[in-house]
């Protein structure tokens, strides 16, 4: 019995630590952009979570990794939508999150960046640059970035003549400042 409970000590100290690593997230938009017959279809993903530690200052040091939950893909139709989550796109029943993680970061000018990240969607795992911006604000920093993706490179969908290989994505964030960060 006393095992049983140093277990649960255990397991509620690391729940807490990791719920203190994330960052609350008080404005989280990822949304998307694709070619379908030439028309362009706009979209987003929610359940955004984060957990940043973003130092200008020193970028050596900093961190992100952020994940979307892909049950959550809304373009305003529900057919294909489901379509979509289903195994001929996105296989949301074996692969339900796109997963972020940085690797290095580089300063552009003022406070623009350039982060080079592994996106990892569907177990597939590619290295991309992100070029954002950062803007501190009084209680939260704001994260702004723009990045193009082929679908193809991570088996979502097949080859198509109507529907476009290349995926827009926006990320335009905002995260409550905290005095520390673990991760």
């Amino acid at each position: 019995m006393r095992n049983f409970f140093a277990f649960i000590v255990v397991v509620l100290i690391y729940c807490s630590n990791s719920l203190y690593a994330q960052a609350p997230v008080t404005r989280p938009a990822v949304t998307f952009e694709i070619k379908n017959l030439g028309i362009a279809t706009n979209g987003s993903i929610g359940g955004l979570l984060t957990k940043v530690h973003f130092t200008p200052a020193n970028l050596n040091s900093s961190t992100v990794e952020a994940s979307v939950d892909v049950n959550t893909i809304n373009t305003d139709n529900s057919s294909r939508d489901e379509h979509l989550r289903s195994e001929d796109f996105f296989d949301v029943s074996h692969y339900p999150k796109m997963v972020l993680k940085s690797v290095a970061f580089k300063h552009k000018n003022g406070n623009s960046f350039i982060g080079v990240f592994t996106l990892t969607i569907k177990g597939k795992a590619k290295q991309i640059e992100i070029p954002f911006t950062v803007l501190d604000k009084e209680n939260v920093f704001e994260f702004k970035g723009t990045f193009k993706i082929n679908r193809l490179d991570f088996g979502v969908g097949g080859t198509s003549m109507i529907l476009s290989n290349d995926v827009i994505v926006n990320i335009d964030c905002e995260e409550k400042k905290q005095d520390s960060i673990p991760i």
